[in-house]
């Protein structure tokens, strides 16, 4: 069974956005790391029990973005982030990102109850731990 990735059925958020969230999250966490091959679509919609065209809805969207690659024949990767796209991404652009991206985090933890501080507290505290 796919241990690295949790899918909620009971959760309201739709599948392929826990399972897109659950990649990346365990990229950022190198529980998946660079050049690392992830299941293939039909295996892990086996595993995760979901549609395999949820699946490959998702592969397909990460790998638009540039987080994952397809090699045909062989199977879908974690790509190595390049150089030139950070050096397109200019600082705004990056500033803009990351003010949407905290937004999204403070709206859904003001709907689960959550207050900033103790979602700083949780982040600090995962940091210090190297989580």
């Amino acid at each position: 069974m796919e241990d690295r990735f949790h899918i909620d059925t009971e959760d309201p958020t739709p599948i392929y956005a826990q399972l897109e969230r659950a990649i990346r999250f365990a990229i950022a966490t190198e529980k998946l790391r660079v050049g690392e091959q992830l299941p293939t679509v039909r295996q892990l919609a086996v595993d995760l029990k979901i549609n395999a065209n949820t699946v490959a809805k998702v592969y397909a969207e990460l790998e638009r973005v540039g987080i994952l690659e397809t090699r045909r024949g062989v199977g879908t990767f974690v790509r190595a982030r390049q150089d030139g796209m950070l050096k397109r991404a200019n600082k705004q652009s990056r500033e803009r990102e990351l003010r949407a991206f905290a937004d999204r985090i403070l709206a859904e933890a003001h709907e689960l109850g959550f207050s900033l501080d103790e979602v700083i507290g949780h982040l600090d505290g995962r940091r210090k731990k190297g989580e």
